[in-house]
């Protein structure tokens, strides 16, 4: 179909996707990341491959590739159950601020709480989880209204604190065998990806480019 806007064809498929709504997207894309860490977690059950040591181990050359798979690797139902509710409440808000943008945000978090764990992590130690990305989004939403002097975005981050604010206790070393540094450099990547994501509604504000503002 043409996109009358553009006058240039647009697939069938991207034209179907761009008409729903930006809450449906938000929800199947978050839903369907937690579904594939269910998969993940039911296939190292039935295999017994052990997909957890593929995690980040600090320090070492070969635990740099773990940076790319330990979110999405848990130490058992349990870890799994624990990250799921927050991983959908939290995802799904991010991503209501713009798939472009909340896919942005979860990039950074990602790499940034990633790398700052492979930094710092104990040695001889493997991390997984996702809830390195659970600190990081929690931090963005709470944040991220400063940066871009949203007095709605202010609101939700302040809503946020309210309802997750005590996790963030979790950032200080604590519990034997809980990836505070997972967690802290997630909230790390979190505010950092406030930061830098904020730049363009900044600009924006300044030049009165309302378009730039509008989520994605």
């Amino acid at each position: 179909m043409i996109d009358p806007s553009t006058g240039m064809l647009v697939p069938e498929r991207a034209a179907q996707n761009s008409t729903r709504p930006l809450w449906l997207r938000a929800g199947l894309l978050t839903a369907s990341f937690v579904a594939l860490l269910y998969v993940i977690e039911a296939v190292d059950v039935a295999t017994g491959l052990r997909l957890d040591n593929a995690g980040i181990e600090p320090r070492e050359v070969d635990g740099l590739r773990g940076i790319a798979f330990a979110p999405l690797l848990h130490h058992g139902w349990d870890h799994l159950f624990a990250n799921t509710g927050p991983i959908l409440v939290l995802g799904f808000v991010v991503m209501m601020s713009g798939i472009g943008r909340g896919l942005a945000a979860t990039a950074v978090i990602w790499i940034v709480g990633g790398f700052g764990t492979w930094l710092t992590g104990g040695a001889l130690s493997i991390h997984v989880g996702a809830s390195g990305l659970v600190f990081g989004w929690l931090a963005y939403l709470i944040v991220r209204g400063v940066f871009t002097r949203s007095l709605l975005q202010l609101l939700l981050g302040v809503l946020v604190l309210l309802v997750y604010g005590s996790v963030l206790w979790g950032v200080l070393p604590g519990q034997e065998g809980i990836s505070w540094q997972g967690h802290l450099f997630g909230a790390v990547g979190g505010v950092i990806a406030a930061w830098v994501l904020a730049s363009d509604v900044r600009r924006a504000r300044r030049t009165g480019d309302s378009a730039t503002l509008a989520p994605r």
